[in-house]
């Protein structure tokens, strides 16, 4: 059998978990930092509660506006956050993965635990941890504003 395809990233910012799961959980943060750099976010819409809903409007700098869509399978604050993650309209190679967030206090900061997965493709591996560390980068920059 196969290994699935998964991804983990690792990243520290600096702010406590409290501020950070803020930052993962209102809807208003969320689109100020979500995405690749260079994407906007029009319209976030977060029901953050186990079972509850999301739907991210994502608009690239060039191209037509999708949506991310899922829904959350935990909520932990402030130490994570785990929820479904599938496109609208998807691709071809998508298929619905789990994004999985564990926030830990590291002296005053926080260190960001992401593992996603598991993906149909290797490449679509590749965009979502090139995304995401673009997504990771933005939040840290949001967090230090």
């Amino acid at each position: 059998m196969a290994a699935e395809i998964t991804f983990k990233l690792s990243s520290t910012v600096q702010a406590p978990p409290q501020r950070v799961f803020e930052a993962m959980t209102d809807p208003d943060q969320v689109a100020e930092w979500w995405g690749p750099e260079g994407f906007t976010c029009p319209e976030v819409t977060l029901d953050v509660k186990e079972g509850g809903a999301y739907r991210i409007a994502m608009q690239p700098p060039e191209g037509d506006l999708f949506h991310l869509v899922g829904e959350y399978v935990e909520v932990r604050p402030p130490s994570g956050l785990a929820y479904t993650f599938r496109w609208e309209p998807p691709d071809p190679d998508d298929q619905e993965t789990v994004a999985r967030l564990a926030l830990r206090e590291r002296a005053g900061a926080t260190e960001i635990e992401l593992t996603q997965g598991p993906f149909a493709t290797e490449a679509r591996r590749q965009l979502h941890e090139a995304g995401w560390t673009d997504s990771l980068a933005r939040l840290a920059g949001h967090l230090a504003s």
